[in-house]
């Protein structure tokens, strides 16, 4: 480990108890099922796997067969992380040290640790040096290509870098750096935060499933580390991912972006359909021209039709000079109709008309003019419901579903969080001109556990705002993030050993145990009630204000509620 952290370091536990490991495998013969904490497993024949692997090396090419198998090691590595979290608790050392068991159950590797996963919770240092041993994958390159001169074990390291990247909040990167296939007695790998990379690039290919997606990039972390240089500024949106649902519409955006097809985005709002119409112009052969858009329910009702076909001199009192509406100023690209639901019934027959004869008319002019535009709408309503309801034309519905595409919200992609909040991180740090060091364990098991009813949109604000909360060159908390009265679980905070509260979820077959514990551990409510006032001061740097908030609490009945308290001490 570097000889520049001073910081104290949790070594992962030594040796792992297989039985709890093996509680959550079943083999069910008679129905065709093995299970794995309730997930479908397959037991393959390893040979024919190296046969798909070399087909795809061969039809594919080397670097692109890494990448794949790379990212299907990071998707498992982010499964059994979460699956280790929810059923073996928050022990963040014992969950590390099942991880590389519970790959060598798999039979991909035995792990020989030349210095143990060491990590600290409140800063998110992170580091491993590992040998591997008996890799399939070294040994299945070899017998295929013989000597190369690139690392083979993509699977493992993506799997390596999925499971921390998971259990830190931070994206870790592993890097193997002796390998079987490379002719070396056996294979190597080294384990770091991203920042601590140099050259990283090549490494994160694997994170870009197309090259509209942005990969990880290192967040300052020291003051003394310069500023990254401006993006430029006809760059890509940051459109980042690498869950299974993210991936499955970025394919179908780079189907669809070479064709002029009307889309429609459907998905909850703050999504992120905007960054996704985006990056379908930017990489479409209509990138040259503008991106027009437009939020149907910003629009007053009688303004609508004058702002999407633009309006004559003297057409209604105030049109006192003729302009252009946006199917005008979009021509030759792209016009984003946001939030189409809102649209006036009188004006979607008039939108269906300019779908279906490509030109428009101006408000109060009888010239009809021709436009050249690809049509790409957004909906956060069920728009078959709507129209079964009557809020919106049948008929405009059919003309504007070609090509649909459905955005997951951020719940049903958590894998998607740690890469999402490394890039708002740096987005915001850089933009507020601060130094951050990372996140602490609480803030990540969190983040995790959070509903996200605001979705993307929803963690981007929250960022900024625990890093405008934070200190500087310090890591951003629970209470740094949750201080806009966002409604935490209740399961989230339980009373650790140390007496402090803890936002880890505690073992338990029932809600009703965990409060029960909670109660006996503090020992009963008066107690109990000392303690969150004390955690929520303690927090807040002793801002009262702000230990209200985060208790849910009016000042002045956290006020009197301390008074109360300190008079009966």
């Amino acid at each position: 480990m570097s000889s520049a952290s001073k910081r104290p370091m949790t070594l992962i536990a030594a040796s792992t108890d297989d039985r709890a490991l093996a509680s959550h495998l079943h083999f069910a013969p008679d129905t065709g099922y093995i299970q794995l904490f309730e997930q479908r497993m397959l037991l393959m024949h390893g040979f024919s796997v190296a046969a798909l692997r070399h087909e795809i090396v061969e039809r594919l090419g080397q670097e692109k067969a890494r990448e794949i198998f790379t990212r299907l090691g990071y998707q498992q590595g982010m499964a059994d992380a979460l699956q280790l979290r929810m059923h073996e608790g928050e022990d963040l050392s014992r969950v590390m040290a099942l991880g590389p068991r519970l790959r060598e159950i798999e039979g991909f590797v035995r792990n020989q640790a030349i210095d143990r996963m060491q990590f600290n919770t409140s800063t998110g240092e992170f580091w491993a040096d590992y040998y591997w041993q008996a890799s399939w994958e070294a040994e299945a390159h070899l017998k295929q290509f013989g000597v190369c001169g690139e690392p083979a074990c993509w699977m493992m390291v993506g799997y390596a870098c999925g499971f921390t990247t998971s259990l830190m909040g931070r994206p870790i990167l592993w890097r193997e750096v002796e390998c079987v296939a490379m002719g070396h007695a056996r294979c190597r790998v080294v384990g770091r935060p991203l920042e601590e990379w140099e050259n990283a690039e090549e490494d994160l290919r694997f994170l870009q499933i197309e090259d509209f997606v942005s990969p990880p990039r290192p967040v300052r972390t020291r003051s003394t580390t310069p500023p990254a240089p401006p993006l430029p500024a006809d760059m890509l949106p940051d459109l980042v991912g690498a869950s299974a649902p993210f991936n499955a519409v970025v394919h179908k955006i780079k189907r669809v972006a070479a064709t002029d097809a009307t889309v429609l985005f459907l998905g909850e709002s703050g999504v992120g359909k905007e960054r996704f119409t985006k990056t379908l112009h930017t990489i479409s052969r209509r990138a040259a021209g503008p991106l027009i858009s437009l939020n149907c329910a910003a629009i007053p009702a009688e303004l609508v039709e004058a702002e999407l076909f633009g309006v004559e001199k003297g057409a209604y009192t105030g049109a006192t000079a003729a302009r252009p509406g946006r199917f005008e100023r979009a021509e030759g690209g792209t016009i984003f109709l946001d939030e189409i639901s809102s649209l006036p019934l009188s004006a979607q027959g008039k939108l269906l008309r300019v779908l279906q004869e490509r030109e428009v008319e101006r408000v109060g002019d009888t010239r009809v003019r021709r436009v050249d535009v690809r049509v790409v709408a957004a909906a956060n309503r069920d728009l078959r419901t709507e129209v079964t309801v009557g809020r919106f034309r049948e008929d405009l519905f059919f003309r504007l579903n070609v090509f649909p595409i459905e955005i997951p919200p951020l719940r049903e992609r958590r894998e998607d969080i740690p890469l999402l909040v490394n890039v708002f991180v740096k987005h915001a740090t850089e933009r507020l001109g601060k130094v951050i060091s990372g996140l602490t364990q609480r803030a990540t098991q969190a983040l995790w556990a959070y509903n996200w009813p605001g979705n993307v949109r929803e963690l981007e604000n929250m960022i900024e705002r625990a890093v405008i909360l934070a200190d500087e060159g310090g890591t951003l908390d629970v209470w740094h993030l949750f201080s806009g009265e966002e409604a935490l679980t209740p399961r989230m905070l339980h009373l650790a050993d140390d007496g402090h509260l803890d936002s880890g979820i505690p073992p338990g077959p029932s809600e009703l145990d965990d409060l029960g514990a909670l109660l006996e551990q503090a020992g009963g409510l008066e107690n109990l009630e000392t303690q969150l006032f004390e955690y929520a001061l303690k927090n807040s740097n002793g801002n009262i204000s702000a230990a209200a908030r985060l208790l849910k609490l009016r000042r002045g009945q956290l006020e009197y509620r301390l008074k109360k308290t300190r008079h009966h001490e």
